[in-house]
């Protein structure tokens, strides 16, 4: 079990040598690695729990185990911990707020960058309805267990086998807009436009290297409360999908 590679930019005010967006995906494709970038210490108990035990399996089923964390200081949640959710977490997402009858816009975000998405959701839901907050463990574990349910119906024809993220989607009307955003590379939550068919706008950082707060750090590369609800807007419009370049 590695812990390592503090989240991007959120390491601002240590100095752009300290930062880095690219761990995610390469927590993604590296084979027999568990990869999470949880964002709260409860989260971090449940996974490194899970971890203990899948790295006692053998064979195909176990594996190592990589802890993307942050030295970011966040407000951390109170609530029970139960088994449901445990799953969850370990699957890779759980409803942080989970979306109602009326839902046009999901924010899902991953890690450090946790604040900044609670305070856009509770902003956009002045003028939007039933919005959805997904949080997102492991990008990792979500994507593995799409693509292993996806090769199972296609070998078996026939079968009904749904995975992690789909079944949590599945709520969701198809013109429900999905924003994802995360202190990493966007490419890291883009492919879950994919899993539906959903509109989405992948937000996070594909250049870094400067030095301030954090807070301007992410006004800068497009991942701040503002960023999202303006992206939230794009998507539940009906503008046509894109992807957001970042300032250099």
């Amino acid at each position: 079990m590695v812990a390592a590679t503090p989240s991007g930019i959120s390491l601002a005010p240590e100095g752009g040598a300290h930062q880095s967006i690219k761990t995610p995906l390469i927590g993604m494709g590296q084979d027999g690695l568990a990869s999470f970038d949880p964002a709260f210490v409860d989260e971090l108990a449940v996974i490194m729990g899970w971890g203990f035990g899948h790295m006692q399996r053998e064979g195909a089923e176990g594996g190592s185990v990589y802890l993307r964390l942050s030295t970011r200081t966040l407000e951390q949640p109170q609530r029970i911990m139960t088994p449901d959710l445990q799953r969850d977490i370990t699957d890779g997402a759980y409803w942080m707020r989970k979306p109602g009858p009326n839902c046009d816009i999901v924010i899902a975000y991953t890690g450090t960058v946790a604040p900044e998405a609670i305070e856009a959701v509770g902003l956009i839901g002045e003028s939007h309805r039933d919005v959805g907050l997904l949080a997102v463990t492991s990008a990792d574990r979500l994507y593995a267990g799409w693509s292993a349910a996806r090769n199972l119906r296609r070998d078996r024809r026939g079968a009904q086998h749904l995975s992690h993220i789909e079944r949590m989607l599945a709520p969701l009307g198809r013109d429900c807009g999905i924003v994802t955003v995360i202190d990493g590379h966007p490419a890291t939550l883009g492919w879950l436009g994919s899993v539906r068919g959903h509109r989405l706008e992948a937000l996070g950082v594909e250049h870094f290297g400067q030095t301030g707060t954090i807070a301007d750090l992410y006004r800068h590369y497009g991942i701040d409360a503002n960023a999202i609800i303006d992206a939230a807007e794009s998507v539940s419009a009906g503008a046509p999908v894109r992807h957001r370049k970042m300032a250099v």
